[in-house]
């Protein structure tokens, strides 16, 4: 870790949430390429928490957003929960006497006044501005004469220079606004706490950031976030806009209202760690290469800010499914083994003859054909794993082959099919395939296995037998196949 944040030539970034709501897939892309861009230069990572707008906040708001980055695995240097830091907390909220130091500071350079007018006068001033069809700005508005700012009344930046401002984004080059832009904006409101226009840059300086990535609805407020830079007197850092996230539609950016969820949703519903930030990492960036998986030591190490699209990037939920079938695949068995102990619900893992040593045989069985938590559990509820832990029961009719004139037909089969496994060994679904091959080609393919694939699950689709058998162990096997030629014999 950097411990000296504010050091020259050292990258520095930020992640500063507001705790209004759950983190969604924007925001935490936001952390991630910051937390990227901060690693690949052994720079720091700080996660500030934005709470001056009090109305807003929503309790344990705070507590999500780290518990949200911890799960994805993004740490930070600097954060909420950090005793000591070269600059003081990293919640706004703790930091209003730092906000009221530059504050006097600009009243003194002349910067700042006051604002003398009630709501009431401001509102007869923009309609003023409706009326003769002209932007309303509170800077036509300024007094001549000032009184001593007590606190009580809203603080207004007096706006050091109107001109054209002009500056660099990393991704979208060189980009400038006219003076219609600027305003007399407020700095510190009535409540005693500053405006996020005001406190974020105080934040950057005295946080040392070099880099700020956020999102494109921001560039129509660089401008006035330039001019309390040269205000202050402060540099200005690189700004670096990310790409908006499209909902499906491609015509508008994704939002709470548009079903974005919250992070730990995905997290809930068996999302890996690992695909979820090679998933985001590849959502507005890319590396100049067909490489689609990325450990995240890869993409520290690919990264770079100068890849970020311009174009808004479509959230693709498939392709995040499939990059979580991919890791998934990947898990060991014992990784394996956990995970979906996790995801079956209490009424499968209740089933008689469940057990861990029969669950670990039916991992692959179990994770072949989903790709998320969420999945087993949804197979689970239905019933469809409970003849991997409970005898089945059935129609005897299903056990009889297409080509059979009845069902009696199958009875030498099973009998001989169980006479082979009472000396088979049961290591293995192969073992066990090639110990029942010999007879499958003697009587049959479908004449052999279709009966005793049925008469092991009791239903008309399921996994083959050798891997049946090797599920449920030779006891287990046998019974079932004795079971089901009693049930024919009737």
């Amino acid at each position: 870790m950097n411990n000296n944040p504010t050091e020259t030539n050292k990258v520095v970034t930020r992640f500063a949430p507001s705790p209004t709501g759950f983190m969604h897939i924007g925001g935490v892309r936001t952390a991630l390429f910051a937390y990227l861009h901060a690693r690949k230069h052994n720079g720091t990572f700080i996660l500030r928490i934005e709470d001056t707008d009090k109305s807003r906040e929503v309790e344990g708001s705070i507590e999500h957003i780290q518990e949200s980055l911890r799960w994805l695995g993004l740490e930070w240097d600097y954060g909420p929960d950090s005793a000591e830091t070269p600059f003081g907390s990293c919640i706004q909220s703790k930091r209003l006497d730092t906000y009221l130091h530059y504050a006097h500071q600009l009243i003194e350079k002349g910067l700042a006044y006051p604002d003398p007018y009630t709501p009431e006068e401001v509102e007869v001033f923009r309609n003023q501005a409706a009326a003769e069809k002209r932007p309303f700005l509170f800077r036509d508005h300024r007094p001549t004469t000032t009184e001593t700012w007590d606190g009580t009344k809203p603080l207004r930046l007096k706006v050091p220079e109107i001109k054209r401002y002009t500056w660099n984004d990393v991704v979208r080059g060189e980009l400038s606004a006219g003076e219609e832009m600027l305003d007399d904006i407020i700095l510190i409101k009535s409540d005693g706490y500053p405006t996020y226009n005001f406190a974020h840059i105080i934040d950057d300086h005295e946080m040392g950031v070099t880099h700020i990535m956020r999102a494109d609805e921001f560039i129509a407020s660089t401008p006035k976030f330039l001019s309390i830079y040269d205000a202050l007197g402060f540099k200005r850092p690189e700004f670096v806009t990310l790409p908006p996230i499209l909902r499906d539609d491609k015509t508008k950016k994704l939002g709470k209202r548009d079903g974005a969820k919250d992070i730990l949703e995905y997290k809930a519903e068996g999302y890996l760690r690992e695909a979820m930030v090679n998933f985001l990492a590849l959502t507005g960036w890319n590396p100049g290469t067909e490489q689609e998986l990325f450990t995240k030591e890869d993409l520290i190490a690919t990264f770079d800010i100068a890849k970020i699209q311009r174009a808004g990037a479509l959230l693709n939920e498939d392709k995040l499914l499939w990059m979580n079938k991919q890791y998934l695949n990947n898990l060991s068995q014992e990784d394996k083994l956990v995970y979906v102990t996790n995801f079956l619900p209490e009424e499968t893992r209740s089933l008689p003859q469940f057990s861990t040593d029969r669950l670990t045989r039916s991992i692959t069985t179990i994770t072949e054909r989903i790709s998320t938590g969420k999945e087993i559990r949804d197979v689970a509820e239905a019933g469809e794993y409970d003849f991997l832990f409970n005898s089945p029961s059935y129609d005897t009719s299903i056990l009889k082959w297409k080509n059979d004139e009845s069902i009696q037909a199958v009875l030498p089969r099973l009998a001989e099919a169980h006479k082979i496994l009472l000396e088979a060994d049961f290591s293995s679904s192969e073992t066990i395939k090639e110990a029942l091959w010999p007879l499958a080609e003697t009587l049959g393919k479908g004449e052999l296995l279709w009966p005793l694939r049925v008469a092991l699950s009791g239903q008309e689709r399921s996994p083959d037998p050798f891997t049946l058998a090797y599920i449920l162990g030779p006891d287990e096997t046998l019974a079932r196949i004795k079971t089901a030629c009693d049930k024919i014999k009737g």
